[in-house]
């Protein structure tokens, strides 16, 4: 089946009282070829409104605005979605051949060519892209195929090795990370050799428990957030790689949000006003979708604003993606 139930919940929880917390939320499924939402529901306690719009990216964001004093901040996104099996696009473009369309891509697609916060352009990714290039045909999706591939072998998944803020520096040195970091290191050696490459955020559905996979994959899909990356080949689109599992992005696979990298696309991302320390909790439960025939809307709820203490903002806490 691939129509899934996400169940998506962050809690902040403060040593004290704070007020004013302004946050953006980035939790709504994308709906496009690939992939339908067929309900989306947002709710937020203490309760707010939420406002959305597009980012320049495409992404879903929701505002949401605690004003009231308060000592926990729960936001919960739950939404159903379908994903759809598209037919493979096939490539032939070789490199020599995207190397001479260097120009037109980096005005087309800047940000997902030059160096970011968690991508910069490090020299210790050239024995890797060498390494690739070896493996490969000469052409793109070849050489994109073989970088995911590589990530996975060399790279051990240890959960807790990396941190939130980590870029490919740390998992470079360490040899390990989550797949946020693995998702990065995809990036760098596709941006290094002149391939746009955006950051995806979402979902893995696990595996059934017959499957001698499934507890790898409960490790890494069932309890957090995922991520992986997609390579643009101007032949064929954006092809999608997931180096944390070695495999094709398939159906349950379920996509957020893109980005130049995780900066672009957390979560939950907001500032709040007091002096009080806090305490970030995500649970995240996705499962296939029991009722075939419930929609679910957005359901935006009000609250009463009370008169703040003036303090210096706070940022919130990012969850990684594991």
């Amino acid at each position: 089946m691939n129509r899934y139930h996400l169940v998506h919940t962050t809690e902040f929880v403060y040593d004290g009282p704070v007020s004013e917390s302004y946050n953006e939320v980035r939790l709504r499924p994308m709906h496009d070829e690939a992939q339908s939402c067929l309900s989306f529901r947002l709710t937020t306690s203490p309760t707010s409104p939420a406002f959305s719009y597009r980012d320049a990216l495409g992404n879903w964001v929701h505002q949401v605005n605690i004003l009231p004093v308060h000592s926990r901040l729960r936001v919960q996104a739950e939404s159903v979605v379908l994903t759809h099996d598209l037919p493979p696009m096939p490539s032939t473009m070789l490199l020599g051949e995207l190397e001479l369309q260097h120009e037109e891509l980096l005005e087309e697609f800047y940000d997902m060519l030059v160096a970011s916060q968690f991508v910069p352009h490090l020299a210790r990714l050239a024995p890797l892209i060498q390494e690739v290039e070896r493996r490969g045909d000469g052409t793109v999706a070849r050489f994109a195929q073989c970088a995911s591939d590589l990530i996975h072998e060399r790279f051990e998944y240890v959960k807790g090795a990396t941190h939130v803020n980590s870029s490919i520096a740390d998992s470079l040195h360490l040899g390990a990370g989550v797949c946020q970091d693995f998702a990065h290191l995809l990036l760098g050696m596709a941006r290094k050799r002149g391939i746009p490459a955006r950051y995806v955020s979402g979902y893995l559905v696990p595996q059934t428990e017959e499957n001698p996979e499934a507890k790898l994959e409960e490790v890494i899909g069932g309890q957090a957030s995922h991520a992986w990356a997609e390579m643009y080949i101007p032949d064929s689109g954006w092809m999608p790689l997931d180096p944390t599992l070695g495999k094709p992005v398939g159906l349950r696979h379920v996509r957020i949000a893109y980005g130049r990298d995780y900066a672009d696309v957390a979560p939950v991302r907001g500032v709040y006003k007091g002096h009080a320390g806090q305490r970030l909790s995500v649970d995240v439960s996705v499962r296939p979708a029991l009722d075939d025939d419930g929609h679910e809307t957005l359901a935006e709820t009000a609250a009463v604003p009370l008169e703040p203490e003036p303090v210096e903002p706070r940022a919130q806490q990012s969850g990684q993606q594991q």
